[in-house]
């Protein structure tokens, strides 16, 4: 338990016998997870093929699968921007019908999802737009999406540390969680929706800020993305992506 919020092996203690716990991802019967560890590189839609990445694509303002590689020095993915002022990439599931049980299953407010991802920093983090979580969109803008739940670093908002944003019902919420973004740095993110759909963000296993409760019965889309915000190529490494959620509602 971190600062009063109950986790989930306390909520659900009646499991208790039955669940295994790997790292922090929990694994209990009624649940249902999915992991990715980008086996294949996530490609642009247009390229999908059994070579490339089935669950996932990259996407982006000059975003080309080129731009998408396997990093050579760490686990997981590097996604590069292609050099230019406001040039972006992000990765996030097919959206192609029957494609993924990522776009398929839905992730919603009233399920008690729980997302995870391992990112690491470029080794420069000026001029740079990083965000990751739960969207409606892509669109790392605040404002653009009603109901969200995500971390979100920029330069523009003269942003030193980490900032958690939450929209319920169309009502942003931007709060510093006082852990600062360092160049070449692994961060551990997870989002935890609890039973009275309250989002718990924790970085590095720390619990960081909780919401009220979010609009019932939204369903939400898992998103990783970088934006160059001058001419000047940016890049993120992504190590893991990870999701559950109650089986039936």
């Amino acid at each position: 338990m971190a600062h009063g919020v109950p986790t989930l092996e306390t909520r659900d203690w009646k499991f208790k016998k039955r669940v295994q716990t790997v790292g922090h991802f929990i694994r209990e019967p009624t649940r249902y997870y999915l992991e990715e560890f980008f086996k294949q590189a996530p490609l642009a839609n247009g390229d999908i093929s059994v070579a490339s990445n089935l669950d996932f694509e990259v996407l982006g303002s000059n975003m080309t699968s080129t731009l998408s590689t396997f990093s050579t020095t760490v686990a997981g993915i590097t996604l590069t921007t292609a050099g230019g002022d406001n040039d972006s990439g992000y990765v996030c599931p097919h959206l192609d019908t029957k494609q993924t049980s990522w776009t398929s299953t839905l992730w919603g407010t009233e399920n008690q999802v729980i997302w995870e991802a391992a990112i690491k920093t470029d080794t420069a983090v000026l001029t740079t737009l990083l965000w990751a979580g739960l969207k409606l969109t892509q669109d790392p803008t605040v404002a653009t999406d009603d109901n969200q739940a995500y971390f979100r670093y920029s330069t523009d908002d003269s942003d030193t540390n980490w900032e958690i944003v939450s929209s319920i019902g169309g009502v942003a919420t931007t709060t510093d969680s006082g852990v600062a973004v360092t160049g070449a740095t692994v961060y551990l993110f997870r989002i935890e929706i609890d039973e009275d759909r309250k989002a718990h963000f924790y970085i590095d296993d720390v619990l960081v800020y909780s919401t009220t409760a979010l609009t019932n019965d939204v369903d939400l889309i898992p998103y990783i993305g970088v934006q160059a915000l001058t001419g000047a190529a940016r890049s993120i490494l992504i190590g893991y992506e990870k999701i559950s959620r109650f089986i039936y509602e």
